[in-house]
């Protein structure tokens, strides 16, 4: 019993990084119905800054985040607008799968030349410090990392429930023609919220450093994570995005605690099979556009 609260307590800590993740992802399908396979990628990006800002500079990665989210803003503005905004409206949905999955190769090409293709990790002096509660570890990274995680999230929706931006984005998840006859730039709308998107891949990523080593190959299993988490919460709904990283992250921690960890792999895909047998559409998905 205790190996089991322990692997859920893990869980929830872990669920926040996913969910910071995930929501950027799911952001940018419910704005421009595409599937950013180039995410996975931006995470890893933001770890790599990270680390760079911390060996060169003594950044500390936490403080390092208001910088490296800027940065891949930037990039993410620089993708749609270069690589996105030209492909047809009839066919973006299809082409943005092999567009993006050419960013991601595209962004680990770049990686590797400058980082190589060797393990990287951020080694702070707190690292591998930890609290006990009540007999039960709690690390401090994955919790200022979960509390990071969720004061990222509430800027977001903050963003998009009392801004008039957010107002923007809304609109154009729910009917992109009538916000644009009613003055929605929908092409500036579209540069932003990718931006956004990656920028939520930057701060995770500078997290993301300091839990697990990482290489410029890493996004191909993490990606696939990031998938099956918006795929679940239902996709363009970032509420579903972060209830999704929240069920898999702490399904995955009691199946590592209870059986082995090396079946927590699995977790991620039967789990999303399971739920999408009940609901095609994920948990809040809905036959909309997008939810937001």
């Amino acid at each position: 019993m205790h190996a089991l609260i322990q692997g859920i307590i893990l869980g929830i800590l872990t669920a926040g990084v996913y969910a910071l993740m995930a929501s950027g992802q799911t952001l940018i399908f419910g704005i421009m119905k595409v599937v950013n396979l180039a995410q996975g990628a931006m995470v890893i990006l933001g770890a790599y800054l990270a680390f760079q800002l911390f060996t060169s500079f003594g950044i500390d990665p936490f403080l390092a985040i208001p910088i490296t989210t800027v940065a891949l803003f930037v990039v993410g503005v620089l993708v749609q607008l270069l690589f996105l905004r030209p492909l047809r409206s009839d066919d973006r949905s299809e082409l943005s799968l092999l567009v993006t999955f050419a960013v991601a190769l595209l962004l680990e090409g770049i990686m590797s030349v400058i980082w190589s293709t060797s393990d990287r990790s951020i080694n702070t002096h707190y690292a591998n410090s930890s609290w006990t509660v009540f007999g039960y570890q709690i690390t401090l990274v994955r919790l200022w990392a979960f509390l990071l995680s969720l004061f990222a999230l509430g800027l977001l929706y903050l963003l998009l429930n009392r801004t008039r931006f957010g107002r923007a984005i809304r609109a154009s998840v729910q009917n992109p023609e009538s916000a644009t006859l009613l003055g929605v730039q929908s092409e500036r709308v579209s540069a932003i919220g990718f931006g956004l998107g990656a920028a939520t891949a930057a701060a995770a990523g500078s997290v993301y450093g300091l839990l697990y080593p990482f290489n410029s190959g890493s996004h191909y299993d993490l990606i696939s994570r990031l998938l099956s988490i918006v795929i679940l919460g239902g996709l363009g709904s970032v509420g579903g995005a972060v209830i999704g990283a929240l069920v898999i992250s702490v399904s995955s921690a009691i199946v590592a605690s209870a059986i082995s960890p090396i079946w927590s792999e699995m977790t991620f895909f039967i789990v999303l099979l399971l739920v999408l047998l009940v609901r095609p559409r994920g948990l809040f998905g809905t036959a909309a556009r997008g939810a937001i």
